[in-house]
């Protein structure tokens, strides 16, 4: 019994710090590369799947913003983390730049599905969030 109550108090503690919204993990130059793929697999009007569900088949041929940055995140790191730095610089680009963000439920999906949102804007993230990425980079590992 007490093996069973050490092996869920980390899984739980983990799961727990995982799902910090807030959370900013630091930042590596795959971070930035993960980025500029998720850019490129989503380069067109035409690859934009607009009604985005957070469920990212591995044989989809349109991709939503979440999405985009999941399956860069898989091809550059072999190692998608839902609250991963890429993933969350992306979502305080969203909070930044939208005007509507705080009433989305999920801020990566709740932008892409916006009406008022267009493709220029899912590319405004992709720049914010490579930019902020860099930045932090260059500032070293002093932010939280």
């Amino acid at each position: 019994m007490v093996v069973t109550l050490r092996a869920q108090t980390p899984l739980h503690n983990a799961a727990g710090a995982a799902d910090d919204s807030d959370v900013r993990p630091p930042v590596t130059k795959d971070d930035v590369r993960i980025v500029q793929r998720a850019r490129e697999i989503l380069d067109s009007p035409a690859k934009w799947n607009r009604a985005d569900n957070r469920i990212c088949p591995a044989e989809a041929k349109t991709f939503s913003l979440y999405c985009a940055l999941e399956k860069a995140t898989d091809e550059v790191s072999g190692n998608f983390k839902h609250r991963g730095a890429a993933m969350q610089e992306a979502r305080f680009a969203v909070e930044e730049i939208a005007p509507n963000a705080k009433s989305y439920e999920h801020r990566l999906m709740g932008y892409n599905n916006d009406p008022a949102t267009t493709f220029a804007g899912i590319q405004r993230v992709f720049r914010l969030t490579e930019n902020r990425i860099a930045e932090r980079l260059r500032n070293g590992p002093s932010e939280k």
